[in-house]
């Protein structure tokens, strides 16, 4: 592991480091932010998940996380969203919602993909426990949150994990990624044409198929233009409100799909996660 940068923020560190990732067979970028707290002892981490076109700087730059991050005493890891390199394969066509900065948080199963798009195993196993040989972290006081894409992955790493995480929450998740677009060709590339594969990684699915309940916060905007078609969330109220899994759901009015409106209820998703994790933990 290689620290490119580091600076300090709100009393605390930000770093962006690189490492070899064998889980990925590529060198990835990520970002973790310790609070001043970590000065004294490990601290509760929180996973990040960015979306499509991102990398691990887009969160740190735009969302305004730190603040909020000192002030509870838990760091912020912030991988980046695919791999990365000229021999990782990526859109023939160039398209920015699939390849590179679009790795859907998937094992892919299907060639050129499955050499290098494991983003499922290197954030269940790998990043997870470079950050904890390497950060003054609690690794097993976590919690796990993202934006659209990483929305999507997030709660997925959630509800196939119970027990790992003490909550998850998303903004703009998309929900349902075998009724989407940009999930149907994700999938199809990644994991092939049979959509029974999909279902592992549709939190929809999940949750009616069974999910183990833990915290789940979802924030919509109402002005999202992408929520009629990729978004989907009234899915997610069904499957939940189906199967008896309990989840706050919320509607920002007014609000859009980008940063400022991350940046606006980002304080609200730290606090929820780490009141989860004291609670989790009494």
């Amino acid at each position: 592991m290689t620290v490119v940068s580091e600076n300090r923020c709100f009393d605390g560190r930000q770093l962006r480091f690189r490492h070899a990732a064998e889980t990925l067979g590529c060198d990835m970028h990520c970002s973790i932010y310790l609070p001043p707290q970590a000065q004294a002892g490990p601290v509760p981490v929180l996973y990040w998940l960015s979306g499509l076109t991102c990398t691990d700087e887009n969160f740190v730059h735009k969302a305004g996380a730190q603040r909020y991050a000192a002030e509870h005493g838990v760091a912020i890891v912030s991988p980046d969203t695919s791999p990365r390199g000229d021999n990782v394969p990526d859109d023939p066509e160039g398209a920015w919602d699939f390849g590179l900065g679009a790795g859907f948080y998937v094992n892919a199963t299907e060639a050129p993909w499955s050499s290098h798009y494991r983003m499922y195993d290197y954030l269940a196993t790998e990043l997870p426990a470079l950050i904890a040989a390497e950060f003054p972290v609690q690794a097993e006081r976590c919690s796990i949150f993202g934006h659209s894409m990483g929305g999507h992955g997030a709660m997925v790493m959630a509800l196939r994990n119970p027990g790992r995480y003490a909550s998850v929450s998303a903004f703009a998740p998309i929900v349902a990624p075998a009724r989407c677009p940009w999930g149907e060709k994700a999938l199809s590339h990644y994991l092939g044409p049979d959509r029974d594969t999909w279902k592992q990684y549709d939190s929809c699915e999940l949750i009616s198929a069974g999910a183990t309940q833990l915290p789940l916060l979802v924030d919509q905007g109402e002005a999202d233009n992408f929520l009629a078609q990729q978004l989907q969330t009234s899915l997610l109220e069904q499957a939940c409100s189906d199967s008896g899994f309990r989840a706050d759901i919320r509607y920002q009015p007014g609000y859009d799909h980008s940063y400022f409106f991350i940046a606006s209820f980002i304080g609200t998703h730290i606090a929820f996660h780490a009141q989860a994790i004291a609670r989790s933990q009494a």
